[in-house]
């Protein structure tokens, strides 16, 4: 009967490819359609790309565009017109942190061995037309799909995920009641990416709505490996946003209106380094996300900067709080759960420190605006063959945490 099955699923994904295949052969490709995509591209170009007041050429392949904090993408969104900048947040959160034995890593961007971008000025990585023609089409470039979120039909409601959707997780969640935010370390590794439509990323998700209504919020930071976005397999310093479930809203990092940057060291999208080795020197990075008391923007800080805000006007339910946080690992395939993607370092939690990846000092902001230990965190990777968690005791080094991570099949 196991084996009937199988046999089936795989003729349904095989009759679906050439049902798919079969409508893309029926669309001609004319000189006029090539043309106009070219102009569609062009015009969103013209929407990212703003003037510069100077440019830097980052060795990794990347332009570095200093644009006027002013005039970045997020005063496009139609709720910013008038939108006054808040440079600094009011207020930070208090309570717990946790000393380490691994060095304090200051985020380093390749970009910053060519130059600083000035005062009053905020990186920003230059979109190339090549970068857009790689999408699968102009209105889902730097956009991810749905299903994007670990296996959770609502944020109540863990379901078995559909693995044909191409999303693989290995997180550890936790409800909160009038969430503000949540801060971690997120150890920083290169995995291996096996096809360029692949993708191997490690985040954090604050959440509130679901997916059955379509009214998903979430804030995303963390970083990525992501050839068809970045053209390259450098690990980078990634943020997402969405207020309707993927459906429409929101983006990676400044493709498109919404997140308004202050800090003119930081480029979002942009590469880390150091990363760490296997049975080697660890590095991780530490990530913040909270909602101030004052206007209630959702600010992030990332090491020692504070890299800017999502407006609290732009979401639905996270325009007062989260209820759900998530912290782990994602990969992501059109290879339906048979890829050799890399997830973290590329092995198996059990193999601890310096082997498998890790996650610590996992904290929550409450109501109260402190910083506490979650509470009833829950471990989920129903992929578990290819990618894994695994929780660890509560050290005061290193609080709580998680080893998470695989080879993928």
């Amino acid at each position: 009967m196991a084996s009937t099955r199988a046999c089936l699923v795989a003729l349904v994904v095989a009759l679906t490819f050439f049902f798919l295949e079969g409508l893309a052969a029926a669309v001609p490709v004319t000189p006029e359609s090539t043309a106009q995509r070219r102009r569609e591209v062009r015009s969103l170009l013209r929407r990212l790309n703003k003037p510069p007041v100077a440019s830097i050429q980052s060795l990794d392949g990347d332009i570095i565009d200093c644009v006027h904090i002013s005039k970045q993408p997020g005063f496009d969104h139609p709720l910013l017109k008038n939108h006054t900048i808040q440079m600094q947040p009011s207020y930070h959160p208090g309570g717990m942190y946790h000393e380490s034995n691994i060095a304090p890593h200051h985020i380093t961007q390749t970009w910053h061995q060519n130059g600083k971008c000035p005062k009053n000025t905020i990186p920003i990585r230059r979109t190339k037309e090549e970068d857009v023609l790689r999408a699968n089409s102009i209105k889902t470039y730097g956009k991810k799909m749905p299903q994007s979120i670990a296996n959770l039909d609502s944020i109540n409601k863990p379901v078995i995920p559909n693995i044909s959707t191409g999303h693989q997780h290995a997180i550890a969640s936790a409800q909160v009641d009038n969430c503000h935010g949540t801060r971690a370390s997120f150890n920083l590794w290169k995995p291996t990416i096996a096809r360029a439509n692949d993708f191997s990323l490690t985040q954090l998700w604050i959440t509130g709505g679901s997916y059955s209504g379509n009214d998903l919020n979430t804030i995303e930071a963390g970083w990525q490996v992501y050839p068809g976005l970045y053209r390259d397999r450098n690990t980078r310093l990634f943020i997402y946003w969405t207020r309707d479930a993927y459906q429409t809203t929101g983006c990676y990092n400044l493709h498109c209106s919404g997140f308004i940057q202050t800090d003119n060291q930081i480029t979002l999208g942009g590469s880390i380094s150091p990363t760490s080795t296997y049975g080697g020197a660890q590095y991780d990075i530490d990530i913040l996300v909270w909602k101030d008391k004052v206007g209630g923007n959702w600010w992030l800080q990332v090491g020692g900067y504070y890299v800017g805000y999502w407006p609290s006007f732009i979401f639905t339910y996270l325009a007062n709080s989260a209820s759900s946080v998530q912290w782990g690992g994602e990969v992501f395939s059109p290879d339906v759960g048979q890829t050799s993607t890399q997830m973290g370092s590329g092995h198996f939690p059990n193999e601890g420190f310096r082997q498998a990846s890790y996650i610590r000092n996992i904290q929550v902001v409450d109501s109260s605006n402190s910083l506490i230990l979650p509470s009833d965190v829950g471990l989920i990777a129903p992929q578990n063959n290819s990618y894994d968690v695994q929780g660890g005791v509560y050290e005061s080094n290193w609080g709580t945490y998680i080893y998470y991570g695989g080879p993928g099949n």
